[in-house]
């Protein structure tokens, strides 16, 4: 039976393809890119090498959104929200470079795979069996087998039909699970009874399929040009494909990481009451001094500023109020001021072809006054 593989772009949804990646996101994505790769060491375990995979993961786009982690006996998941208390969305089999006799491969004389029946796709239909049937797991998105190097990526649905909807597979597999077969051993499991049902597959069994040395020139060139050579790849691993996550194609739309450092940044923290979701400081506990809302109120109350407003009363009731929300107005002021002089940097750059002399927002060209005296 033939397994023909799709390529990242292909695999992608095109109105998903079509949004226009942030610079700064691509930028991290090659830097994490190179460092996972450099740091392949093949004498070193499996446990490495899933390290190495989920820090890349980790540090590129899923945290602090989603948690990624062991769970149970499986290899690696991505959950669906921040904590491990969150359904598993992305299951992960993670095998060293080295270990080519457990990992799946492709035939050179064709774009399919040699043969599914290898113990890494074997456990990948153990640990999909556990969250959908022991676990009744319905927010299962993908599952993937990964040699750091090369990455066979499979649609859930694909799973459900060829394995969740075999009753066979099922009964022999809940009769496992309970100890009352002849075998309990994992092994058991995959010689006797994955094993079996594999080779039975009929009809495709389709998935997504990519090298990570076929991009090496377009990651490590100095090229820009070449960057968008990486964006399907970039777009494949990110949460709104592995999770299917909406997005949102409005080039106006905030960008979650950049959205949440901004309130980071300004002092203020999000949240939720009944459906609704609030804007306000931060919690005593939580805040710091050298944010922009904190200093701006220190300064405010040591020069005893609200004093000299001609109708502090419209500000609030009480002085702390008071304080918090002149603060707030300054902040904002200035955070506009600044947002509005990194967008016309950024059109500048545009217009002149990354001309970096027309930059202005850097330490060169903006000296710090601050201590100065």
């Amino acid at each position: 039976m033939n397994h023909k593989f799709l390529k990242p772009r292909q695999a992608l949804n095109k109105a998903f393809l079509k949004v226009k990646p942030v610079r700064t996101q691509i930028e991290v994505f090659k830097d994490n890119l190179i460092r996972l790769l450099d740091q392949i060491n093949e004498k070193e375990s499996e446990e490495f090498h899933k390290n190495i995979v989920s820090d890349f993961l980790k540090r590129t786009y899923y945290e602090p959104d989603f948690s990624i982690n062991t769970k149970g006996r499986n290899d690696m998941v991505i959950h669906n929200g921040k904590d491990g208390k969150s359904s598993v969305g992305v299951i992960i089999e993670t095998k060293k470079p080295t270990n080519k006799a457990e990992m799946l491969s492709l035939s050179p004389e064709a774009n399919t795979i040699k043969s599914l029946n290898v113990k890494s796709f074997q456990e990948l239909v153990l640990y999909f069996l556990r969250e959908r049937i022991t676990q009744n797991n319905l927010e299962l998105k993908y599952l993937v087998v990964t040699n750091i190097y090369e990455w066979f990526v499979f649609d859930a649905s694909v799973f459900e039909k060829a394995f969740a909807q075999n009753k066979t597979l099922v009964k022999d597999f809940k009769a496992f699970e309970a100890g009352s077969l002849s075998g309990t051993t994992t092994d058991f499991f995959y010689k006797e009874i994955a094993a079996r049902d594999i080779d039975k597959l009929e009809g495709e069994l389709p998935f997504t399929y990519f090298d990570l040395r076929t991009y090496d020139k377009p990651l490590r060139n100095a090229d820009k040009k070449d960057d968008v050579k990486l964006i399907a790849l970039f777009k494949l691993l990110s949460p709104q494909h592995l999770l299917k996550l909406p997005f949102t194609n409005d080039s106006n739309s905030l960008d979650r990481r950049f959205y949440s450092e901004l309130l980071h940044i300004i002092g203020l923290s999000e949240t939720k009451d009944g459906g609704k979701k609030l804007i306000g400081r931060s919690k005593e506990a939580e805040r710091n001094a050298g944010s922009i809302l904190e200093n701006a109120i220190i300064e405010l109350d040591s020069l005893d500023k609200i004093s000299r407003l001609q109708k502090p009363s419209q500000y609030g009731d009480t002085h702390e109020e008071r304080l918090f929300n002149v603060a707030l107005e300054l902040s904002i002021t200035w955070i506009n001021r600044i947002l509005f002089l990194k967008l016309l940097e950024a059109q500048l750059l545009t217009y002149h072809k990354g001309d970096k002399s027309y930059a202005f927002l850097n330490l060169e060209k903006i000296n710090s006054v601050l201590n100065k005296k």
